[in-house]
């Protein structure tokens, strides 16, 4: 089991933070067709619903902005992962696919606005993690992205380094087809405690319909 820590830093900067963490034995695969129709269904939603203004005030997406910016980082540069995936469908664009078990916690990051990391949690150095803030000159290497500033981004780390953040996860620790030890954490800079865990629940759901999983176990976790 992982156990997640909340550092004093981001206390100071977001002291209704409320997050989850999901750890469930998984079997991945490259595709999932029913997963996509879901993927699809959501889109639809969104383009009656949402412009890629009003987006923006989804409270999830808007308190992560926020934090962004109290933590000294400019949003509209270091997009949170959700809104990023959420304009891409606005836009028309089709998002990535990855494998199965990155497309579902896109889908419900998409769904619930939260930014989620998706871990294979066999490359985590120790059994815990501790959210701080980046640091100046900190080295981090952004999936499919090579190095990135995290210097006032939220990031999580292990016994090695950071290993994600809502704009983007760590290349060391990213899911990939031979994951079969998942971790994905749920960041609720909005302090809605309820919502958060009904997006764990909502990914446990997920995983037992379109993986080989049982759906794990959801805990929650603040200060």
């Amino acid at each position: 089991m992982i156990t997640v820590n909340v550092s004093r830093e981001i206390e100071q900067v977001c002291p209704t933070f409320a997050g989850a963490v999901v750890e469930a034995d998984v079997m991945n695969t490259p595709y999932c067709q029913a997963l996509w129709d879901e993927i699809h269904a959501q889109e639809e939603r969104f383009r009656c619903e949402l412009t890629t203004e009003s987006l923006k005030l989804m409270p999830s997406i808007a308190a992560t902005r926020s934090v962004y910016r109290a933590c000294g980082k400019d949003p509209s540069r270091y997009r949170p992962a959700s809104e990023a995936l959420i304009r891409r469908m606005l836009q028309g664009k089709e998002l990535y696919q990855i494998n199965t078990l990155v497309d579902l916690i896109n889908l419900a990051s998409i769904a619930y606005g939260y930014s989620i990391g998706g871990f294979d949690a066999s490359y985590f150095v120790g059994d815990t993690l501790t959210l701080g803030i980046g640091r100046e000159g900190e080295p981090y290497e952004g999936i499919g992205r090579g190095p990135i500033n995290i210097a006032g981004l939220p990031v999580y780390r292990d016994g090695e380094g950071g290993v994600g953040t809502p704009t983007s996860d760590h290349e060391r620790t990213k899911i990939r087809l031979t994951t079969t030890r998942l971790v994905v954490l749920i960041n609720g800079y909005d302090g809605n405690a309820q919502r958060v865990m009904d997006n764990a629940r909502y990914i446990q759901d997920l995983l037992r319909r379109h993986t080989d999983s049982d759906g794990g176990t959801a805990t929650l976790f603040h200060q």
